[in-house]
């Protein structure tokens, strides 16, 4: 891609990379001016804050989040959203303490090593306004964290109330290196597999391109989902975690039900929405627009008649109390045109218990 094409790209999606860049500013390297002074440019760096943070970027729907790690990671997101708003010059030096050599990120599906991710968001925040938002979930089981979010975003100088409001998702993978290095990430996911994500691959170096290819071409295309009655063995998770919530082995079955239900087909599905979700379920679609559970039958037959779309395997189900992160990948057959595609989803459920009923009253996913 000519780098003229590739920036205009970079200034339509520089919005939906604020994904990568929560964990960016949070967990970002320093790749340029090594000589910044962190005191200079006011970093934000301490674990005892985090009762100040929470007051200006709140949870709307909080979740437990236990001692240890997770209060770490809590923390962590916390001052990445203050440091971002703080100023890019601000992210860059606070990104060498918490991301390291070998961190991967994966933004809108395209995997990037630390510097090929910071040289892509260098072009694309020159050209943009972004500002954190409202924290709509944080899930943090073990050492993994799902977030739902808002962002706002527009043209650079722009003042916050001109500013474009948008909600975004991410998963992330961390680990305690310490007490010297503390709390950093290994892999992240920003937002899921979309086109532009094929404008990014033009920063890939080639062992993160050979990896992808490996992933997508010789093996979600290749997938075969076991054939089995056992559920969990069916769709089996990536990087499972713990569930100490007594409702959790519930939801856990009626996700894996779901999945099924879906590679049955599109009555077995409508069956399972039946049964499942409430009548006054809020189910938004990919952009972000909330619909009726009468709307969303209506546009799932509708999908129906167009792809045949397989659910492989989670990456990620994370249950805490009433609300379940998933990350989890898919096989599209285009049945026009036979095209085969490959890619992942996101999405956060809401689960209340109504009577004897363990009912979904609202889906958002990405």
């Amino acid at each position: 891609m000519e780098e003229k094409n590739l920036i205009l790209v970079l200034i339509v999606v520089g919005a939906m990379l604020v994904l990568g860049l929560v964990l960016g500013l949070v967990f970002g390297l320093k790749k340029y001016d090594e000589d910044d002074d962190e005191n200079k440019l006011n970093v934000l760096n301490s674990y005892s804050n985090t009762d100040e943070l929470i007051k200006k970027y709140p949870v709307i729907n909080p979740t437990e989040i236990l001692d240890g790690i997770e209060k770490n990671i809590q923390n962590r997101l916390l001052t990445g959203f203050e440091n971002w708003n703080r100023g890019f010059d601000t992210w860059k030096a606070w990104g060498n303490i918490l991301y390291t050599n070998d961190s991967i990120y994966n933004v809108h599906g395209a995997r990037l090593s630390l510097a090929s991710y910071q040289k892509a968001m260098d072009i694309s925040l020159q050209r943009q306004t972004i500002l954190m938002g409202d924290f709509h979930n944080m899930l943090i089981i073990d050492n993994f964290v799902g977030i739902h979010y808002d962002f706002l975003f527009g043209p650079v100088g722009a003042k916050k109330e001109e500013l474009t409001k948008s909600r975004v998702m991410e998963f992330v993978n961390f680990k305690d290196y310490g007490v010297n290095l503390g709390t950093r990430v290994v892999e992240g996911w920003g937002s899921t597999k979309d086109e532009e994500g094929e404008g990014l691959k033009f920063f890939q170096g080639e062992k993160e391109k050979r990896e992808q290819e490996i992933q997508e071409h010789f093996f979600l295309k290749n997938y075969n989902i076991p054939n089995t009655t056992d559920l969990n063995e069916k769709y089996f998770i990536m990087n499972p975690t713990t569930y100490k919530d007594e409702n959790a082995k519930d939801i856990l079955k009626i996700v894996l039900e779901g999945f099924d239900s879906w590679n049955n087909g599109l009555e077995s599905y409508i069956t399972f929405i039946n049964k499942t979700y409430d009548d006054n379920a809020i189910s938004s679609s990919l952009d972000e627009r909330d619909r009726t559970m009468d709307e969303y039958r209506k546009e799932m037959k509708d999908l129906f008649t167009k792809k045949k779309i397989e659910k492989l395997y989670f990456d990620n189900i994370l249950i805490r109390d009433n609300w379940t992160g998933l990350h989890f990948r898919y096989r599209s057959l285009n049945l026009t045109s036979n095209e085969i595609s490959v890619g992942d989803r996101m999405q956060f459920l809401k689960f209340e218990q109504k009577g004897q009923q363990l009912t979904i009253t609202g889906s958002w996913i990405q």
